[in-house]
Parts: structure tokens; C-alpha cells; sequence
């Protein structure tokens, strides 16, 4: 079990991790999501042992890693841009740790077998790098890292350099190689549905500082922080006034259970229904067809909407709709 206690980080006294505290259990996959800037990298760095600490400890089974190098913490590192030998063929690659540690020629051909066969790349082994598609150095990476079976593998970015319709194959089998390995893993991305398929659990990080933590359902269903629901992609956040049971958004009263007094809430697409009858009229300022359905953006008075339609809707043409209240969400500026 790894755990980060307290770590802060200083970049000309400007706070690159100020008291982050993290728990990795043995088999659970943990997404460090966030912006650019806001830490992610600096905290996997520092769990490597390749960022020196101002305050806390990096602690595996309770054991201080303090005065440990990173070689020897038995973690696995994968970077974004793979760090692949040029010089040497793919089994070179990824038997490399298992040939610093001293394996067996004939341990090293059987693991790397073994490996290869995991992230679906049989008879690659005298393959060189330069032949190989981005998608398939991606999958020599891996098994490299997993090779020397670390007790915890951390990926920084790791499909980022990929197309979209790559990285979106490729993490569902690495999900799938995880689950079916029992690997603990600390995963670093920007990406919302990467992190969402990949992890078990989701940190979310702004400043250096970790603002969220729980299950993709749980973050979904309650980002909590404002900060947290824009980046989930909710961006249509209004100020609203609670009392006898409703709230007022200004352009519509709602039913509500929040305690009476002015709130945030975030009004994701989910909340908005489109219907030839509904009470709320709105104008179309921008639209999108993605898989099926139509994003919408619709303006009501000075604000902007999301939406998703099933039909096609035009610019500028008039739509109406109703505000499910029980999609609704309240969040902290």
C-alpha cells in the first residue's frame, strides 16, 4: 500500500504540492486527474523518488522511502513518450529490467513471452522499435514497465501522444490488463473519460492541492466543488435562491431540497429536457452532432446551457424545454 502523507513541493517558493495526502491500496487503480499545472506530475514524480520533498513522506506498507533511490523503491515507470531503446528490438525492451536484475536468459525469453502475449503483441519479440505504430510502441512500453512485476506502476500521461479512436481502444485493455494482473497503479492524465475508465478511484488536483477524491460514479453524481464540475465538463453554473422548498435560477423556479439561503449549482445536460410543450423557451447558439446526438448550447436571457437533443436543431432557431430539478447539482465556488 503506498501512501503520500503531507507532501509539499516548492518551485521559487510557489507551491507545486502543498499537503497532499493520497492512499494507493494493494490492486486499486488511483487517477490523478487536473490542468495543466496543477501538480499531478510533480506528485508522481515525488512517489518516484526523482522529486525531492520540502515536507512529508512517501511511505510503502509504512515504510518510509525517504533515504530510498528510486531503483530500488520497485516501482515502474511509463512517461508519455515511452522512452523505448532505439537500438534495441522489442524483447531487448522489455526484458531491460529483468537483465538489470539479473534474470535467467531463460526466465527473461519466458517473461517477456509472457508479457508480449498480455498487451496482445505475440510474435513481436524481434521486431525493431522504428517498425512499430505509435499504438504498438504504447503496448511494448507497458509490458516493459510490467515486466519486472513492480509493486506499483506509475504512468504519467501514458497515451496522450495517441489519436483519439487509439486512446480510447487502448484504455480499455489497459483497464482490462489491470484488472486481470491485480495491479497497483497510480495513473496521471488531464482526460476525464480516460481517467473515469481507467481508475477505480479519482484525485483531482488544483494548485497543487487535492480538492476531490472517490469513485467516477461518486465524483459524477457529486463534484462538490465548482472547480471540480467544470472540469467534468458542467459549465453551466447559475447563483440561485432557496426557500419553501424551490429555487430560484432567475428564468425558472425549481423544486429543491437545499437549505433556504443563495447557492451555486451546476445544471449538466442530463438536466435539461427537450419538449415541444416545455414551460422554458430558449435560443440555439451553438451545435454539435457527436455519436448519435446533437450537443446543444441554448441561451435563456445571459445564460448559456447545455444540452443534448436526439433531432437536429439549427442556429438561432427557438427551442423549449423543462429543468429536471433531480439532475441538478450544488457546488462550492
Amino acid at each position: 500500500m503506498l501512501q503520500c502523507l503531507r507532501l509539499s513541493v516548492l518551485f521559487d517558493d510557489t507551491p507545486a504540492l502543498d499537503a497532499v495526502n493520497l492512499t494507493v491500496h494493494d490492486g486499486e487503480v488511483v487517477a490523478v486527474m487536473g490542468p495543466s499545472g496543477c501538480g499531478k506530475t510533480t506528485l508522481l514524480r515525488a512517489v518516484a523518488g526523482l522529486q525531492k520533498l520540502n515536507i512529508g513522506t512517501v511511505a510503502w506498507d509504512g515504510r518510509n522511502l525517504r533515504d530510498t533511490p528510486p531503483h530500488a523503491r520497485g516501482f515502474g515507470l511509463m512517461f508519455q513518450d515511452y522512452a523505448l531503446f532505439p537500438h534495441l528490438d522489442v524483447q531487448g525492451n522489455v526484458e531491460f529490467g529483468l537483465r538489470m536484475r539479473g534474470d535467467s536468459t531463460a526466465d527473461r525469453i519466458t517473461r517477456v513471452d509472457e508479457m508480449l502475449s498480455t498487451v496482445g503483441l505475440d510474435n513481436y519479440a524481434n521486431r525493431a522499435i522504428h517498425e512499430l505504430s505509435g499504438g504498438e510502441q504504447q503496448r511494448v512500453a507497458l509490458a516493459r514497465t510490467l515486466a519486472p512485476s513492480p509493486r506499483l506502476i506509475l504512468l504519467d500521461e501514458p497515451i496522450g501522444a495517441l489519436d483519439r479512436a487509439l486512446r480510447e481502444h487502448l484504455i480499455t485493455e489497459m483497464r482490462s490488463i489491470f484488472t486481470r494482473l491485480g495491479v497497483t497503479a497510480l495513473y496521471v492524465t488531464h482526460d476525464r473519460d480516460e481517467a473515469f475508465a481507467v481508475a477505480d478511484t479519482v484525485a483531482v488536483m488544483n494548485r497543487g492541492r487535492l480538492v476531490r477524491k472517490g469513485t467516477p460514479e461518486e465524483i459524477w453524481a457529486d463534484p462538490q466543488q465548482e472547480f471540480v464540475a467544470r472540469l467534468l465538463g458542467f459549465d453551466t453554473i447559475v447563483k440561485a435562491k432557496v426557500y419553501d422548498g424551490k429555487a430560484d435560477l432567475g428564468w425558472v423556479i425549481v423544486g429543491s431540497d437545499l437549505p433556504a439561503g443563495e447557492h451555486r449549482l451546476a445544471i449538466p445536460a442530463a438536466a435539461v429536457a427537450i419538449a415541444s410543450d416545455g414551460s422554458i423557451e430558449g435560443r440555439v447558439v451553438n451545435t454539435t452532432y457527436r455519436a448519435g446526438v446533437y450537443d446543444l448550447e441554448i441561451a435563456v436571457d445571459d445564460i448559456v446551457i447545455q444540452a443534448t437533443s436526439p433531432e437536429r436543431h439549427y442556429l438561432d432557431s427557438t427551442v423549449r424545454f423543462e429543468i429536471i430539478a433531480s439532475e441538478i447539482l450544488a457546488v462550492e465556488q
